[in-house]
């Protein structure tokens, strides 16, 4: 047989319509790598919910390998120099690796080729997006800024290629190098525990991905106007498999092309947005942490850094105690398993920005580390458009109103859930309870006509 093939893997953990397990399968023996690698993200390296699931999912992968007596090795360190290295170790010929556009990973495909004897190379293949990004582009080449010309246009060239069926066969290499124990690297919290609600709302895995796809290739067609009503929770929950790997945004369309209802088609806009994010992060790379519209930030935000006061009304917004029930129900939502509503998300995320005036990156940041599905583009792209501060946003000037909003989309079971203190409350007065029906729970921490005109002021001074 030929040299063996290493494939590494990062956030594409599954084995079908996997482009690089297919091609190293064809070629030679293969050694599946993960490479855990810390610190090459910076301020971006794995939040405590995606440490929390990345352990569950190369569990699960592992077991498929073994079952193809196959297996991951796990290595810690520089990813390069770990690769290059591994590559001499096991007489490789080539590395197969999924394409990333994440800026670190964008740098580290380029230190791994430089890095590479003349006897090994770097064949990099698309995987983990409907369209390869930069594929779809303006009549005159240039990449797209705006979402909805980008969508129009991915809309005219899909269907995306074929899915690719699971390598029947993974032939294993003479003799293993040696591996990390996963459960060495510490990637689940253990002193405090605080991840019993996360193991209770998630299934993690490719075959669990793909029973989620089934389920909801039946549900999809309420999703256009379920998508916006918390107490059903009429979404795929597919985002933490999509964002892992554990099933493709191509294997998604073709199980739900032949459908057409109005749910699909919004839905398909929304693996799209996926897409668009990553095409708004090739072309900004520090999107998540650089503000995209030039305003005098100094004087729209005020910094929790600064002042104790400020620090308390960010740490009362993360602990989901600003007296605005339905902000609150999401970010406690998000603390116990690590995932928010689409709709609340950007109810919670407006609050942040616009009632307490604080720097869209201190809520980036937290979602970051509290979200399974955390993304750096989709993470960015969203705060930026809730904010007013990015390439395609909503207008700073357009400030959700939590209240309205919460009795709009019928919130009241999903506030009953997720915050005791309110649930003998009716569905009258549960959005907004008057300060005596509270009991424990707070009262608001700004009234919203008072933060609507605070931040129309900010936002006219930054201009």
């Amino acid at each position: 047989m030929s040299s063996p093939q290493i494939v590494w893997l990062r956030r594409d953990l599954r084995l079908a319509d996997q482009p690089a397990f297919h091609a190293a399968a064809a070629q030679g023996p293969v050694v599946p790598v993960f490479v855990l690698d810390d610190g090459r993200a910076g301020d971006h390296a794995y939040g405590g919910a995606s440490r929390w699931w990345l352990h569950h999912s190369l569990e699960s992968l592992g077991k498929s390998l073994g079952a193809r007596r196959s297996q991951i090795v796990l290595r810690q360190g520089d990813a390069p120099q770990v690769l290059a290295a591994l590559a001499d170790e096991v007489g490789a010929g080539t590395i197969h690796a999924n394409r990333h556009y994440e800026p670190w990973w964008k740098e580290a495909e380029d230190e791994l080729r430089d890095a590479l004897g003349e006897d090994c190379e770097l064949v990099l293949h698309d995987g983990n997006y409907l369209m390869p990004p930069g594929s779809v582009t303006t009549g005159s080449g240039d990449p797209y800024k705006i979402y909805s010309p980008f969508a129009r246009s991915m809309l005219e060239v899909l269907p995306p290629r074929d899915a690719l069926d699971a390598p029947e066969t993974l032939h294993s290499p003479d003799s293993w190098p040696e591996s990390d124990e996963l459960a060495d690297w510490d990637l689940l919290p253990t002193d405090p525990d605080w991840a019993a609600g996360i193991r209770d709302f998630w299934t993690v895995g490719e075959d669990a991905a793909h029973e989620r796809l089934d389920w909801w290739a039946d549900e999809v067609a309420e999703y256009d106007e379920g998508r916006n009503l918390p107490s059903q929770d009429t979404t795929s929950r597919l985002s933490p498999h999509l964002h892992w790997g554990e099933i493709s945004p191509v294997q998604v369309y073709h199980r739900m092309k032949h459908l057409r209802s109005d749910g699909w088609q919004t839905f398909l806009k929304e693996i799209i947005w996926r897409d668009y994010a990553q095409n708004v992060i090739c072309q900004f790379p520090d999107y998540a942490r650089e503000s995209y519209r030039d305003y005098d930030e100094r004087t729209l935000w005020r910094n929790p850094n600064a002042g104790k006061l400020i620090r308390q009304d960010l740490e009362c917004w993360q602990k989901g105690m600003t007296g605005y029930p339905i902000v609150d129900a999401g970010m406690r939502q998000l603390w116990q398993t690590g995932w928010m509503h689409n709709r609340v998300r950007m109810i919670a995320a407006s609050f942040l920005v616009k009632h307490l005036l604080i720097d869209w990156r201190y809520g980036e940041k937290w979602y970051w580390d509290c979200l399974v599905d955390a993304d750096y583009g989709n993470n960015g792209v969203n705060w930026q458009w809730i904010s007013g501060t990015g390439v395609d946003s909503n207008m700073f000037s357009r400030i959700m109103a939590p209240l309205t909003q919460s009795d709009k989309f019928d919130a009241a079971d999903y506030i009953r859930e997720y915050i005791a203190e309110l649930a003998d409350l009716s569905d009258d007065e549960i959005h907004d309870p008057a300060d005596d029906r509270r009991g424990d729970y707070p009262v608001k921490m700004i009234g919203h006509k008072e933060a609507r005109e605070r931040a129309l002021g900010a936002y006219h001074a930054a201009k």
